[in-house]
């Protein structure tokens, strides 16, 4: 069937056929969204060994991080919520997806209208909506700055006296799994920690296989901050506790660790799945403590036998530093991965490891990436999801040269 020949169209015609199109792109655009709205309702990223739907996308439809990330947002405004006990929940601006359902509005409209319903009741969405199905989205911006002052022009003004907070106070509650940190730091020390926070809290380099970083500023000075108290384990000066240097204790039956399920107790009597234990036993300055039958210590690998230093140096002169394809992340950001785990016998030896940062090392211990040694060079084979044909994949912004033996 030949395309038909445009150039016949009356200009208004021709013009007419650009909007229908653009409704229907903006109608299958709403079903997309859907889609990733239950993704992430039944967790697929977890199912993937991936820490969030944006970084399955990301490497699914090949999507940068700005993109990624605006769509599962957008997703995230439209999709209606389904309880435990199986009731159905109107959508956080159900008024913008009924709109969305019938192609009056773009994601570029979704956005607009979620960033100025942040500063309105819920009862202004409705004439926000409509002035968005006649406007852009910048004009959708400025109404919705124009509405919140006439609603809050005659709110009092806040009170300009301000209270001293007390410096250098810290505070720690653990709430599940979680141990919320917060803290209050003198000019001092504050710029000190931040001094330390900000080169760890840069962004990965983009890459072919991951492309941009997806993580916002609070996530990566989250794992900028999960980063300084791994070198912090790894420094030769350490506070003592009990007369013993700053070590991690954690206790599981071997054959829940050689199954991949139970728990481990650390020792503040805190309990870890499995599959962090295999992650966490590759690290310096943890002490995997294994039970036999009877829950009595069989092993004990203490530091000087987890990737001593002098294995570690070899490690640092071979690998130069992440070796996961594209991470330029530096040797003291990484720890040494068991590539074949120590859990099912693989040897504490530069013959069985490989330098990965933080983020990848969880990646190859969550999902199903698998690294293999090829001639002394970390390979790295995708999942099939992601590379039907699993072409093997190796690190070259350490080493140019590296490739895949044949």
């Amino acid at each position: 069937m030949s395309e038909p020949d445009f150039r016949l169209l009356a200009t208004g015609e021709l013009l007419s056929a650009v909007v229908g199109d653009v409704v229907g792109i903006r109608v299958l655009e709403n079903s997309m969204m859907q889609k990733i709205a239950e993704l992430e309702r039944r967790g697929a990223a977890s199912e993937l060994g991936y820490r969030n739907v944006v970084q399955v996308l990301r490497h699914a439809v090949r999507w940068d991080l700005k993109t990624a990330r605006q769509w599962v947002a957008r997703a995230a405004k439209l999709a209606r919520e389904v309880t435990p006990s199986g009731s159905v929940l109107e959508p956080e601006l159900p008024a913008t997806a009924a709109a969305v359902a019938e192609g009056m509005l773009s994601g570029e409209h979704i956005s607009a209208v979620a960033e100025v319903m942040e500063e309105l009741p819920p009862e202004a969405e409705q004439p926000v909506v409509e002035f968005a199905s006649r406007h852009e989205p910048a004009a959708v911006r400025a109404f919705g700055k124009e509405l919140a002052y006439r609603l809050y022009q005659q709110d009092e003004e806040p009170g300009s006296a301000e209270q001293v907070a007390p410096v250098n106070r810290l505070r720690m509650q653990w709430k599940g799994d979680w141990l919320e940190v917060s803290a209050k730091l003198d000019k001092v020390t504050g710029a000190k920690f931040e001094a330390m926070i900000d080169p760890l809290a840069k962004p990965r380099p983009a890459t072919p296989e991951e492309g941009v970083d997806p993580r916002s500023r609070g996530e990566r000075e989250g794992d900028a901050f999960a980063d300084l108290i791994d070198l912090v384990l790894r420094a030769d000066l350490l506070p003592e506790h009990g007369g013993e240097p700053v070590t991690l204790t954690m206790t599981m039956p071997y054959e829940a660790l050689a199954a991949r399920t139970g728990f481990a107790t650390l020792d503040n009597h805190v309990r870890v799945p499995a599959a962090l234990v295999r992650r966490l036993a590759c690290n310096a300055g943890v002490i995997p403590v294994v039970l036999g039958g009877r829950s009595e210590p069989v092993d004990i690998g203490r530091k000087s036998r987890t990737f001593p230093a002098a294995v570690r140096r070899l490690l640092v002169a071979r690998d130069q530093g992440c070796t996961f394809p594209g991470c330029d992340r530096p040797p003291k950001h990484c720890d040494a991965h068991h590539v074949r785990f120590w859990s099912e016998g693989g040897e504490t030896s530069v013959h069985n490891a490989a330098l990965l940062c933080r983020h990848h090392h969880t990646l190859i211990h969550r999902s199903e990436w698998e690294v293999e040694l090829h001639r002394g060079v970390p390979t790295f084979v995708p999942p099939a999801w992601l590379d039907p044909d699993r072409t093997p994949r190796t690190n070259t912004a350490h080493h140019a040269a590296h490739h895949v033996a044949a």
